[in-house]
């Protein structure tokens, strides 16, 4: 294993469990691609747009619109994204919410305490 990577360790009964933060990310994509409304990712800066509708090869650069805060005993998850044009963007920023907090909760057995959905356009 890469000592660069951050993990979220899970303390088991029978030892511990060590999640990724690229699996996170994945995760959060995957759920984020699940949502009607969403047209696409977007890094931080908002100054390129990852289209959702790529293959496996993409994840990693999908991944770029996702921000996850692993301190504390909880994650607080960031994502940068645009909504189509149509699609109430409140009701697509809570769609996205509950997508992602489901999915990891579901997935990785990781709480999460917060996910911020950041809107940084609106495609047409």
């Amino acid at each position: 294993m890469s000592e660069s990577r951050d993990y979220m360790t899970l303390p088991e009964e029978k030892g511990t469990v060590n999640i990724s933060e690229e699996v996170l990310a994945a995760v959060v994509v995957g759920a984020v691609r699940e949502v009607e409304g969403v047209s696409g990712m977007m890094t931080a800066m908002g100054n390129s747009v990852t289209n959702l509708v790529s293959n496996s090869k993409n994840a990693k650069k999908s991944a770029k619109g996702v921000k996850i805060d692993m301190t504390g005993d909880a994650l607080s998850v960031e994502i940068y994204l645009m909504v189509e044009y149509g699609h109430p963007i409140p009701e697509v920023a809570a769609n996205v919410q509950n997508a992602v907090f489901t999915s990891i909760e579901a997935m990785t057995g990781c709480p999460v305490e917060a996910v911020n959905v950041h809107v940084g356009g609106v495609s047409l």
